[in-house]
Formats: C-alpha cells, structure tokens, sequence
C-alpha cells in the first residue's frame, strides 16, 4: 500500500512538472527604441509640446505684464478702474489655465495626439507578442521595462528581438 502512494505521488508530480506552464519576458522599451517610427512620432509629440508649451508662455507673459502695469498704475486708478483692471488680470490668468488644460490636461490635445500617433504602433506590438505566444505557447508574457519586481530573468526567457523580427525589424 505504502508503495502504491509514493508511485502515485511520484507520477502525479511528473504530471504536474510535465504540464508546467511557459511564459516569456518582453523589453518595451528596447522594442520601442528599435522601431523608427515610434522614435519620429515622439520627435513629432515633443515638437508639439514644445510650440504648445511657448504659446502658453507668452500668454503667462502678458498676464504677467498687465499685472505688473496694475501695480504700477494702483496709486492713479480709481475703485472703479481698479477692479476693472484686476479683473482683467484674472481673465487673462484663467485664459492661461483654460489653454493650458486644454493642450495638456487629462483629456487634452497633447494626450489626443499621444494616442492617436503612440496607439497604431502599440497596437502592432500587441499583436506581434500575441502571434508569438500562440505559436510558441506562451501562458504569460511580461514586460521586463515596467515590472520592478523581476529581480533576475534568464536572457534565454526574453523575445524583444523576436517581436522586432515579426514587426519586421531585424536585430
């Protein structure tokens, strides 16, 4: 009896070895730095951003500059003209804020131009890693860029350049 449970034991550990599951390890940014096209869309983002960034600046400038005159001009304005200019300050202030929330709050058009340029080209690796892990078997893929946790990966567990060679970049 006692050998049949350590044959049993033995063979359901073997099954279980035997079905171990598979996954491999991605580097999102080494992919992402080896497609050209992702490295012109983020000079593209970055030349945006920057006019975007100046157009925002100027108009802080002149916001700043009104305040200043208001300052200077305090001691010659009346109640009247005081609060008329105050407020004009704070309008050209709250422009500032609503342009700047516009280009790049949450919602704003810089997050807008970021997916529609960066989207295209994740979407491709997606589905590069997705091939590659029906064809080989992969249970789970994990991005070695992102995960903090991975302490030490077998370099032989690692399919970047397989996902460039299937996006059609050889490395």
């Amino acid at each position: 009896m006692k050998r049949l449970i350590i044959t049993l034991c033995v063979v359901v550990a073997g099954i279980v070895a035997a079905s171990a599951q598979k996954y491999a390890l991605i580097d999102m940014e080494y992919i992402l730095k080896n497609i050209p096209s992702y490295e012109m869309a983020n000079e593209q983002l970055n030349q945006v951003a920057k006019r975007w960034q100046k157009e925002c600046d100027d108009l802080a400038s002149e916001a700043e500059v009104l305040y200043k005159n208001y300052l200077a001009d305090m001691v010659f304005l009346t109640d009247e003209m005081k609060t008329q200019r105050a407020d004009e300050v704070k309008a050209k202030e709250q422009e500032v804020q609503e342009l700047r929330r516009k280009y790049f709050g949450p919602e704003g058009e810089l997050y807008k131009k970021r997916e529609s340029l960066m989207k295209p080209i994740q979407d491709d690796i997606y589905n590069a890693v997705k091939k590659l892990s029906e064809e080989r078997g992969y249970m789970m893929v994990i991005d070695r860029a992102s995960s903090s946790n991975i302490i030490f990966a077998s370099p032989k567990a690692d399919i970047s350049n397989d996902v460039l060679s299937k996006l059609g970049y050889s490395k």
